[in-house]
């Protein structure tokens, strides 16, 4: 009977131990998840392993997004049936959002939208029009299907709602010569720029001041309304005149000298001067030749000749020459030419004008990255000088089928008749913006007298602190066309093909970069890489195979595996 009773007792053992040690399991299992959780409430951290740290927000972003202290609401105009392109652009943006939520915790909220939901067509209607109002810019694609064509209306865009007030988005960065998914693309790379710099409208500190020079015959106010306009966001914007006064420029952290046409005296060249030895930075759009398109309305030619407003020997001693030149290229905005008569009416035809050259960005410095192309008008060439200790780096040139032509030059829409021949636009690349670092050289070292070189109040410096400016060969770069009714049309706005190019970008960019806004323009650095399989169709469709049955082998392997292995534990 004890033998038996043994028996027993060795024959229950290894079940009691078995189920001892799934319920230690068990335990053990809950104790780590609690553990995790009560250590994952103190501990945060986030692994990003994509090559490019495409999930990886930027330092400032996470700064920005830990401080604020209110509910920020957005809706994306954004859902619904869209093209493939357009779903990936608008999953971006909700992983964004998500990412935003990680560090602001409760304080951002989303909607998506679905702007053409409705059946009814006049609410549509009504909706496009605020969305539009609000600032949403629609993209009009057309959809093919059985030989018949149909137009679709996509607002890739949201509205921000914060502290009260609202602010659009534009997701959508289109490029002129790229393609759909490059455009596509370089629109995901943006978002968190565009979130952020957005944000920035909202914010409550004391804002940095920027002036706009007059008094050399610059840009009138309305001309350079829509650019006073989109920095007022940002900046506390006003028109300055120098007229001899030493400390004219001194409240200004940067002032922008927009188109002068006139001579500056040396008296404003000196506080120009020492305004820079002291820290303070300056947008230079100058131009050294007299010309317009006015010249051309009642003859086919004009003869552009070079003007002096005696002030680039002070921008060669800081290390760029603004030539006596006009910049050619094949690459240019059009201007349309009456080609015949239909009646009494004349019959007009778009020809690119060469003088009005389009430049697109090629350098990665973030001031450009990622711009649309953007538009000149009669631009001269620059060269870069030796400056001592001067860093520069060239943001715009022009197009590889290009032609530099010497004061004085005429220019005839009679150009226009021919055939452009790519052997007469022989240059490559010249240069129409410049970036300049450093600690530039005074123009008037050297120069002064005495008594101002001991003036305790003029406290005159031959030499600056560390400082930067940017010189761009082109005034008009900066202005805005104004119809003849008074409408005031934004920077870069073409007005033969409707079509809005990259100027107010780059000029907010300038400024925001010379007012050490750099976080804010180093956002547009971030680049994705496009990742496409190789358009051949062979190829293709052996990709398409090798990604659908892999997981799928995979899985077999995988299971035969574990099959064979479960098979020899048990029969042993």
């Amino acid at each position: 009977m004890v033998n038996g009773m043994e028996e027993t007792k060795k024959i229950k053992s290894p079940g009691r131990t078995a189920r001892m040690q799934s319920i230690v399991r068990l335990l053990l299992m809950v104790l780590i998840l609690i553990s995790s959780n009560i250590i994952s409430a103190f501990l945060f951290s986030r692994f990003d392993l994509t090559a490019e740290k495409r999930y990886s927000l930027s330092p400032s972003t996470i700064d920005a997004l830990k401080e604020m202290n209110d509910v920020m609401y957005v809706k994306i105009y954004l859902d619904g049936d869209l093209p493939p392109a357009f779903k990936r652009l608008r999953n971006s943006a909700k992983e964004l959002l998500d990412e935003f939520r990680v560090y602001a915790r409760d304080n951002i909220e989303y909607e998506f939208v679905d702007p053409s939901a409705s059946s009814v067509k006049k609410e549509r209607d009504d909706l496009y029009k605020q969305l539009y109002k609000k600032g949403l810019q629609p993209a009009n694609l057309e959809e093919r299907s059985k030989g018949s064509s149909s137009q679709k209306v996509i607002w890739p865009g949201a509205i921000i709602n914060f502290h009260g007030r609202e602010a659009p988005i534009t997701f959508l960065n289109t490029k002129i010569g790229s393609g759909p998914e490059e455009n596509i693309n370089r629109s995901i790379e943006g978002l968190e720029y565009e979130f952020m710099n957005a944000l920035r409208i909202f914010g409550t500190g004391i804002r940095p001041k920027v002036g706009f020079l007059q008094g050399q015959g610059e840009l009138g106010t309305m001309y350079i309304s829509d650019a006073a306009r989109a920095l007022a966001d940002y900046y506390e914007v006003d028109t300055v005149k120098i007229a001899g006064q030493l400390n004219a420029l001194k409240p200004f952290k940067a002032i922008i000298i927009a188109k002068p046409d006139s001579v500056f005296s040396e008296k404003d060249k000196f506080v120009i001067d020492q305004y820079i030895m002291n820290g303070g930075r300056v947008l230079w759009l100058v131009e050294t030749m007299q010309m317009n398109m006015d010249s051309l309305q009642s003859a086919e030619s004009s003869i552009a000749i070079a003007k002096d407003i005696n002030i680039l020997d002070q921008l060669f001693r800081y290390g760029v020459r603004v030539n006596d030149d006009l910049a050619m290229d094949m690459q240019a905005a059009p201007i349309p030419l009456v080609t015949g008569m239909v009646g009494n009416q004349p019959q007009q035809s778009l020809f690119p004008w060469y003088f009005f050259p389009l430049l697109n960005p090629t350098s990665n410095h973030p001031i450009v990255h990622n711009l649309n192309a953007i538009k000149c008008e009669f631009t001269s060439t620059l060269d870069t000088v030796e400056a001592p200790g001067i860093a520069k780096t060239i943001l715009l040139s022009t197009s590889k089928f290009s032609k530099s032509i010497l004061s004085p030059v005429r220019v005839s829409l009679n150009i226009l008749k021919e055939d452009p021949d790519p052997s007469y636009f022989s240059q490559q690349y010249l240069p129409v913006a410049v970036l300049l670092e450093g600690k530039f050289e005074s123009v008037f070292r050297n120069r002064v007298p005495a008594e101002i070189l001991n003036n305790k109040d003029i406290a005159f410096k031959d030499t600056g602190v560390a400082n930067k400016m940017i010189v761009i060969s082109d005034g008009d770069m900066i202005g805005n066309y104004v119809s003849k009714k008074g409408n005031i049309y934004p920077m870069g706005y073409d007005r033969f093909t409707k079509q809005t190019y990259g100027n107010r970008n780059f000029i907010l960019n300038c400024v925001d970069y010379l007012c050490d806004n750099e976080n804010i323009v180093s956002l547009r650095g971030k680049e994705f890489k496009i990742r496409l399989l190789d358009p051949a169709k062979a190829e293709r469709k052996i990709y398409g195979w090798v990604a659908m049955l892999t997981p799928i082998f995979l899985v077999l392997v995988y299971g035969i595996i574990h099959f064979y292995i479960r098979r020899r534990k048990y029969a042993s």
